[in-house]
């Protein structure tokens, strides 16, 4: 089984903001797999599908962005899976620009609390993530009000591209290996 988490925080009032890109990814791949979220007992909305042979669960956790680990860690013990084979994650990245993607096979949270949780609770860094570049903040303007904001018109169309395009790479690694992934994607 595979489990491809997207990070956000739940609410219509972040929808729309940078730092629910992860969301937006996974109800794209929901909506490509036919896949219904719904609310589960890890502290998250869960899919559950085939995608050819393998199974795949798609994760949003709903405990807001800074305590995520409180979904994923759970459920990973649950059903007894390996975070460095069987997890993905995808989250927004202040370090790239909007438009741009970056896949890894293990890292630091660079600042990220909702990927500090993640790490705190599934006690690794190795487990395969893909970034989305959601710029840096202007000069003089805190990063938790950035991130929290939505995009502008001229952001909006690359970020849209980069999603799906970490969409399309989520895609690949159910049928080839991550590193491959990266090859392509990165």
């Amino acid at each position: 089984m595979k489990v491809i988490v997207g990070l956000g925080n739940p609410g219509k009032q972040y929808e729309m903001t940078r730092h629910n890109v992860g969301f937006w990814a996974i109800d794209k791949l929901a909506q490509d797999w036919n896949i219904t979220l719904s609310t589960g007992k890890f502290k998250g909305l869960i899919g559950e599908g085939r995608i050819g042979t393998e199974k795949v669960l798609l994760v949003k956790p709903m405990t807001y962005m800074n305590l995520s680990g409180e979904c994923v860690g759970p459920l990973l013990n649950f059903y007894k899976l390996d975070a460095e084979e069987d997890l993905l994650v995808i989250y927004d990245d202040l370090d790239l620009p909007c438009g741009k993607i970056r896949l890894r096979t293990k890292g630091s949270s660079g600042g990220h609390n909702g990927m500090k949780s993640l790490i705190a609770h599934l006690g690794t860094e190795e487990f395969k993530r893909i970034k989305v570049g959601i710029d840096r903040p202007a000069p003089g303007r805190k990063v938790v009000d950035h991130v929290l904001t939505t995009f502008s018109p001229e952001e909006l169309a690359d970020v849209q591209d980069a999603v799906n395009r970490s969409v399309e790479a989520s895609k690949a690694w159910m049928e080839i290996s991550f590193l491959r992934v990266m090859n392509q994607f990165n």
